[in-house]
């Protein structure tokens, strides 16, 4: 029985419309029973977690913006960040800009709670594209006012985002890699077109550590689901690392099992062993 269970939430925890199956579901509550804690780690900022985390009642931790912040769900704090500040943004984004020329700019930042008011969460410019509502702009959506470059590179962020849609995210690495190495960690979690940038050495795996340190917990104790590139390295670090059927072939080749799709309940399925 793994005495940590850390699971990436969208294609890999949630069904394709978002939601945990009734099996997901009656297996969450056998883990619960069990006092094992089970970690929510996503690229997800903060403030779309408690949606997800209310689904299951899960109120433990819960790794954010792939490995930048660590976010405690039931007491709604933010327990720690690690972002990228304005002078790195700025050099960033230069290098971005040179390789993707026609790329355009978003920013994810934090303050003390999910929707802490004090901060201005999402920032993005008016040509930015969110390909997770299908290219729709993210101000047509009411979740931001579109702003200047200068204004989304102008605070410490917990994520740059890049988009590009004429581009698969797979192309955008390429080219952003050549320039700027490895200097900052840059992921995707979809393939149309958009690149998630961190701080160097953030990754889902460094937050799930983190939680792991907090919970005495080993390394070698710890199962890890999930399905996209930004999952990779978390994979990895645990003891167990499960790509689900519908994932991306790098996450595939990366784990030590492949579990059903999503679409199939493929956490509950390999949870269904132990609880």
């Amino acid at each position: 029985m793994p005495d940590l269970i850390a699971s990436d939430v969208d294609g890999t925890l949630l069904t394709p419309l978002e939601r945990m199956s009734r099996r997901t579901l009656d297996v969450l509550g056998r883990v619960q029973g069990a006092e094992v804690p089970f970690v929510l780690v996503s690229g997800r900022p903060p403030r779309w977690i408690p949606p997800v985390a209310a689904q299951g009642d899960i109120t433990g931790y819960a790794v954010c913006a792939n490995g930048a912040a660590l976010y405690d769900i039931g007491s709604d704090k933010v327990l720690s960040v690690r972002g990228l500040d304005p002078v790195t943004l700025h050099d960033v984004a230069d290098a971005i800009l040179t390789a993707l020329p026609g790329a355009h700019l978003a920013a994810e930042r934090v303050g003390d709670t999910a929707h802490d008011q004090s901060v201005p969460q999402f920032v993005a410019e008016r040509e930015f594209r969110n390909p997770w509502d299908g290219g729709t702009p993210p101000h047509d959506e009411g979740e931001s006012v579109p702003v200047s470059r200068a204004s989304v590179l102008g605070r410490t962020a917990i994520k740059l985002l890049v988009s590009d849609g004429g581009m698969t995210s797979a192309e955008m690495l390429r080219a952003a890699r050549e320039v700027l190495g490895n200097e900052v960690d840059i992921t995707y979690s979809t393939n149309a077109g958009l690149l998630e940038i961190s701080a160097p050495n953030v990754t889902k795996a460094s937050g799930l550590a983190e939680v792991a340190e907090l919970a005495d917990i080993a390394q070698r104790d710890v199962i890890a689901f999930g399905d996209m590139p930004n999952d990779v390295e978390m994979l990895r670090w645990a003891g167990h690392g499960v790509a689900m059927a519908n994932g991306h072939p790098d996450v595939l080749a990366t784990a030590d099992e492949i579990a059903a799709p999503n679409t199939e309940d493929g956490v509950a399925q390999v949870l269904e062993r132990w609880f």
